[in-house]
């Protein structure tokens, strides 16, 4: 966008020389590129977002440093008295398309040359001269923003304006002198017989301005954005009208403009004005935007302290009006209404950017977040790093994932225990100002940022995963210094085959202990010999395949396969196993010191056993049995087999289990073997209601 420096000065008290404008500009991210001297004029070019086409224009820009130079702009509204009764009439049949169109009828002008300064201002922004009218309607263009097309009266039918869509294979002979074909998708702006101009495009060669038009009709209208972008691409012709238009200009700005194009084509080419009509059949409803407290606001985004009659200062001078206050939840509110040609104001953080950029990106002090014990050694390294360790050489990775989830995963995961405690009536650490967009959850479970890692490994084909991470998760609580409850957490995720290195083949899929190996392995690096398992019922695991995680009788976690529901709004198509557990407390235990001794020089004597038991008997419940018997020869429990079927009723299944026994100073022999054995046997079937197996 080129815009000059003199045009400005027009517009703007300006005390300040060309360069230093451009580095006002570019401060309040209007990046000037080049500043390049014409005649006794400098151009900016300056480099735009497509979210700002107020600035398409000088008007535009002057605002900007009105701001910053604390000046009132210079821009006369006008005021023409003109009639709307006479011999020209405009509808709009699509005003879905089409918002708001005046026409104004000046009557007697001549056709000829512009006066040498308006052709010295429209080449210093690189437009070429036409004649007076077209060079008023390209000029008043660049200074307000908005476009607008000169008809030659007598060459439209019925001196009549028609807005609506185009039929189907309706032709045009544009300005460029192309022939189109227009669609029922694109808008035509038409005489009562046929199209006289694209709208929002370009006008029609046939309606055009020539040395003997008389009468002219000024068009200045506003269009649906959407529809003229989709017609310049089909048309492939884009021309600084569609710019503009496909971007958004001021619907409030039409009559500015018209008066303004007006004026000079009657100073300038000898017109006297006629009839002028407005036909608005889509009024424009401002915006508003509500900010508690937009000093805090920005003190909270940005870091800049900015006081609020600063913010409302800044504000103002862009447009952007404060309004009433509200009363929400006995909070007071401000309201600020968005202008008619701020596209882009629509929530609170809109209003903190308008005023930082004023205020200075350049004055964001670039500081670390506070870190609490960041950098001390913790007593717990050792410990975690040797887990690590344990799980890299049982084949796992190590994941890294957001802390920040999205709300969809609130109540699908059962929390770590230790979470549930004391927490407050929502939970859930909700952040005010989300890092990214529609994740505004600090997690209070590390499974959701797992389950995406291996969606996404699934999705590159790789299909045999074993994940592990370490990391914290939130939950509002009563704590003491009144911050969110924080907790260390380890979670893994496996799905797919067991494999070798260098084999290709998997040797067999992963199942569910598996997964419960792998913790028992992480708990035994961190020093803890003492897990054990029960069933349980948790939320985000399949019924019969989940497991509570106790340590020394306290539950820490859970284990088990990811439930149907879950795994299809992931579209898994194989298991995955999940564990989560509380690391930390895990590790405010007491670790048992590793003790070492000899190897028994007397042989043991193993036994195996089956048992008939229904399905809520399991096999943690016999060997709890047997422990707590205490035999002193019966050293170990171990599960052998399961089986169900044949012989067996429908709620009944034999678990086989075998007894170790032991003499640390003697061979045992068979028949003391035998009488503990047989007690044991016959305790477990009395304490259990369960019957031994032959």
């Amino acid at each position: 966008m080129n815009i000059s420096y003199n045009w400005l000065k027009d517009l703007i008290d300006l005390d300040i020389s060309a360069d230093a404008v451009a580095l006002a500009l570019t401060r309040v991210g209007l990046a000037v590129e080049g500043v390049h001297p014409h005649k006794d004029d400098f151009v900016f070019d300056i480099d735009l977002t497509s979210n700002r086409p107020d600035c398409l224009s000088h008007l535009g820009i002057a605002r900007e440093l009105s701001v910053s130079q604390i000046s009132s702009l210079k821009v006369d509204d006008g005021d023409l008295s003109s009639s709307s009764e006479g011999q020209t009439s405009v509808s709009i049949e699509d005003p879905d398309l089409c918002h708001r169109f005046t026409a104004r009828i000046i009557r007697g002008v001549k056709i000829g040359p512009s006066p040498q300064w308006l052709v010295d201002r429209l080449e210093a922004i690189g437009e070429r001269s036409i004649n007076n009218v077209a060079d008023i309607t390209n000029y008043v263009m660049h200074e307000l923003g908005q476009p607008m097309h000169s008809f030659d009266l007598g060459k439209l039918a019925e001196n009549r304006i028609v807005v609506r869509r185009a039929n189907a294979n309706e032709t045009i002979t544009t300005l460029d002198e192309v022939d189109r074909k227009l669609d029922e998708t694109m808008l035509a702006i038409c005489d009562v017989a046929k199209p006289v101009a694209v709208g929002g495009v370009m006008g029609g060669l046939e309606s055009s301005i020539t040395d003997s038009t008389v009468n002219v009709l000024l068009e200045v209208a506003y269009f649906d954005r959407a529809n003229i972008r989709a017609t310049s691409r089909k048309l492939n012709l884009a021309t600084e009208a569609s710019y503009r238009f496909e971007r958004g200009v001021d619907i409030e700005n039409l009559i500015r403009a018209s008066n303004r194009a007006s004026e000079l084509i009657c100073e300038l080419a000898g017109g006297s004005l006629g009839e002028f009509i407005d036909v608005y059949p889509t009024p424009f409803t401002p915006k508003t935007v509500e900010s508690p407290d937009i000093s805090s606001a920005v003190k909270r985004l940005t870091g800049l302290t900015v006081e609020t009659d600063e913010c409302v200062r800044i504000l103002s001078a862009l447009g952007i009006k404060a309004g009433e206050q509200s009363d929400i939840s006995n909070l007071r509110s401000q309201i600020f209404v968005s202008p008619s040609w701020r596209h882009d104001i629509a929530i609170e953080e809109d209003l903190v950017e308008e005023v930082a950029r004023h205020a200075g990106y350049e004055n964001i002090a670039s500081e670390l977040p506070p870190a609490f014990g960041a950098g001390e050694y913790q007593p717990n390294e050792p410990r975690e790093k040797r887990l690590r360790r344990v799980l890299a050489d049982m084949g796992f990775d190590e994941a890294l994932s957001y802390s920040f989830i999205d709300t969809r995963h609130d109540e699908i995961f059962d929390l770590i225990p230790v979470l549930t405690e004391q927490v407050l009536d929502e939970k859930f650490v909700t952040l005010q100002d989300a890092v990214i967009e529609g994740s505004i959850r600090m997690r209070p479970s590390i499974l959701p940022g797992l389950l995406d890692g291996i969606r996404l490994n699934l999705n590159h084909q790789r299909r045999d995963l074993k994940l592990f991470e370490l990391g914290k998760v939130f939950a509002n609580a009563n704590t003491e210094n009144g911050l969110p409850k924080e907790q260390k957490v380890l979670a893994l995720a496996i799905t797919g085959g067991e494999s070798r290195q260098n084999k290709a083949l998997v040797e067999r899929e992963l199942d569910f202990y598996d997964a419960k190996g792998s913790i028992e392995a992480a708990l035994s690096a961190v020093g803890i010999q003492t897990a054990t398992f029960s069933a349980t019922d948790a939320r985000h695991l399949r019924r019969g395949q989940a497991a509570a995680i106790l340590v020394e009788g306290k539950e820490v976690g859970t284990v088990g396969r990811l439930s149907d529901a879950i795994a299809g709004s992931y579209k898994f198509r194989q298991p995955v196993y999940v564990a989560e557990i509380d690391l930390q407390t895990v590790l405010s235990m007491e670790q048992r010191t590793t003790t070492y001794r000899p190897l028994s020089i007397y042989p043991g004597i193993s036994r195996d056993v089956s048992f008939v038991i229904p399905r809520n008997v399991s096999f943690d419940d016999i060997r709890t049995t047997i422990n707590e018997m205490n035999f002193d020869l019966c050293r170990g429990v171990s599960f052998v087999d399961i089986y169900e079927g044949k012989g067996l009723g429908d709620d009944e299944r034999s678990l086989t289990i075998r007894l170790e026994y032991r003499s640390e100073d003697r061979t045992l022999v068979e028949t003391e073997v035998e009488e503990v054995h047989s007690q044991i046997v016959a305790g477990v079937e009395q304490k259990l209601g369960i019957s031994h197996r032959a």
